[in-house]
């Protein structure tokens, strides 16, 4: 990217800025970074090409994504990689929509997909099996701020999947959370189509169905609160805003209803969200392994664009944000600048700019504990048994007997870091219960969960869990919260366990939390990267006594806390450890007469 002043933008006026953006688009326009006519040839490598140069300025993802790209083009055709990049195939749609399909709103007669789209599009669509024609990717997650044109790709895709893509009986869905926000997706579909008489005439545009008779199929919206969700056959399957889903329920079911397809293809297309234990979090880990692997396969048949900015600074230089808004060229970005000099001031509406416009995950509460970013930097991973025969306090919460439970020890570390060792159970029926299983699962198999049968946890696994560690370490004391501990509290005390009371107060924890919290902020809090722990972490939000203290809370019913609330109650003990003495003080006395002397 050029730079065209060296005055920072967010201190132009609105005539400098107003110049500064025309003379920018000018510059962009005149070698491709904005297109203002179908460009006849695929630009999905050039693309690439431009994000691994630095021309166009990209989330490190993104950048990645586009060695994947090259990457792949170096060895198409091998034995260890059997797919070849077909632009003919990858161009094809891109075609079709921009010949066919009309806008139904805006200022603007014609679509004209830019280059990162021929990236997404291309990279879908082109990469193929050259015998089968089967192409390589299954999946697709595409993650950009709002207002980038979101709609008009996923109509356009939907109408060309469901006509042109040589599949017979080919049943295309548009999904979202609710059925309100699918249906208005769904008719956003069909006044393009109303918009584009060429292909209006080829489909029968209903009121709950807008069918190809030609091919025999249609396109339908679903959502997680549909009442019929059995019986489908998904050739190619688009869900919006993937952000604000809590569970896995629909998503699974669109992929099992894949089995009979050729080469289905499903589409997450999302800005980031507040939901911060749901699929999108899970889909974000996904590309960052993918992503940081390439040479590696992982993941292989999933495509990911993940653009964001890199660091929340960067917010506040407005030539970064092509990294979240790959659009920023067709949006209003003069307003979009004057906008965010004034909601920058407002803490929620700086914190929803940084999640929905430039995709940086946070929540938008003042009184969230810590931030994505924060829990980020306590990424530090240690071998484990370079703790045994150490020194720990252990702490245990006991949600209701038919809920989460915890227990951990805490182990203070020489460099005045911690280190937090956790485990969970909950009761099978709850299990049974839950919306999300598959988060659940893994878990359960990473060995942070246990189930347990019945109904309700009992004390005796805690109890055994204890007694398992203290063979290991060497458990100082066990701290507890009061209510629902006398019965487990008793045994620990029988087995002869030391245990203390924490009063669930901010005399007792006010300070516990605010140093856990700096430590957080310091990355000195390593648990590593224990998943469930992570969660716990994210869940929790501050809110304040009658006397303006803070304590901490869970974000909402489903979003727990007990992990955190186990660790907390041991950090009440282990602050004094992380406390190094200073050595005893040398005394000195000095007489009158010296003091005399020293003039």
């Amino acid at each position: 990217m050029m730079k065209l002043t060296s005055k920072p933008i967010l201190e132009m006026n609105f005539t400098e800025l107003t110049q500064w953006w025309e003379d920018y688009k000018k510059e962009q326009k005149s070698w491709g970074g904005i297109l203002v006519e179908p460009y006849p040839e695929l630009l999905t490598t050039w693309y690439a090409e431009r994000l691994i140069d630095g021309t166009i300025p990209a989330s490190k993802e993104n950048i990645q994504a586009a060695k994947r790209h090259m990457f792949n083009l170096s060895r198409q055709g091998t034995e260890a990689f059997p797919w070849v990049f077909d632009e003919e195939l990858g161009h094809r749609p891109i075609r079709f929509i921009e010949t066919y399909c009309k806008p139904p709103e805006g200022e603007y007669d014609t679509i004209v997909l830019q280059p990162w789209q021929h990236f997404i599009i291309g990279s879908l669509f082109g990469w193929i099996n050259p015998t089968t024609k089967e192409r390589l990717y299954r999946q697709a997650v595409e993650i950009v701020g709002r207002k980038n044109g979101k709609t008009t790709m996923q109509s356009g895709l939907s109408i060309y999947m469901a006509g042109f893509d040589g599949e017979k009986g080919a049943n295309v869905y548009i999904l979202a959370n609710a059925k309100d926000q699918a249906n208005l997706l769904f008719n956003k579909a069909g006044e393009m189509l109303k918009s584009s008489p060429k292909v209006l005439k080829q489909f029968k545009n209903k009121r709950s169905a807008i069918e190809h008779p030609a091919t025999f199929s249609k396109i339908e919206s679903r959502a997680s609160d549909s009442r019929k969700l059995d019986g489908l056959n998904t050739h190619f399957a688009i869900f919006d805003e993937i952000n604000e889903f809590r569970d896995y329920k629909l998503i699974e079911v669109i992929k099992k209803s894949r089995g009979t397809r050729k080469q289905p293809l499903i589409m997450y297309i999302t800005t980031c969200g507040y939901v911060l234990d749901g699929p999108l979090m899970q889909y974000l880990e996904n590309a960052k392994e993918c992503l940081d692997n390439i040479e590696e396969d992982t993941d292989e048949r999933t495509f990911y664009y993940v653009a964001k900015l890199d660091d929340p600074k960067e917010a506040d230089d407005p030539e970064m944000w092509i990294k979240a808004n790959p659009n920023i060229g067709l949006m209003q970005f003069v307003s979009l600048v004057m906008d965010w000099k004034q909601d920058k001031k407002v803490p929620q509406s700086k914190a929803d700019w940084l999640t929905k416009q430039f995709n940086i995950m946070s929540d938008i509460s003042e009184m969230s504990f810590v931030d994505i970013a924060t829990i980020n930097k306590n990424n530090r991973v240690i071998d484990i048994e370079t703790l045994v025969g150490r020194e720990a306090v252990g702490g245990y919460d006991l949600g209701e007997t038919e809920d989460f439970s915890s227990a951990c020890l805490e182990f203070p570390l020489d460099d005045g870091s911690i280190f937090i060792l956790s485990h969970s159970w909950i009761p099978q029926a709850r299990y049974d219960r839950d919306n999300n299983q598959q988060r659940l699962d893994e878990w359960i198999q990473d060995g942070y969960l246990t189930v347990l049968p019945g109904a309700y946890v009992d004390y005796e696994p805690i109890l055994e869990w204890f007694k398992e560690k203290s063979k290991i370490y060497n458990i100082r004391k066990i701290a507890y919260d009061r209510a629902k501990a006398l019965f487990l509290n008793g045994h620990l005390e029988k087995h002869g366990f030391v245990t203390e009371q924490v009063v669930q107060g901010f005399v007792t924890l006010g300070g516990a939390v605010q140093n856990f919290k700096e430590l957080m902020l310091d990355g000195k809090v390593v648990f590593n990267n224990n998943k469930m722990f992570r969660w716990y972490l994210n869940n929790v939000k501050l809110v304040e006594d009658r006397n303006r203290n803070w304590l901490p809370k869970k974000q909402g019913k489903n979003r727990k806390i007990d992990g955190f609330a186990a660790s907390l109650n041991s950090h009440v003990f282990v602050i004094p450890m992380l406390i190094k003495p200073l050595g005893k003080p040398k005394v000195t006395f000095i007489s009158v007469s010296d003091l005399r002397n020293m003039r």
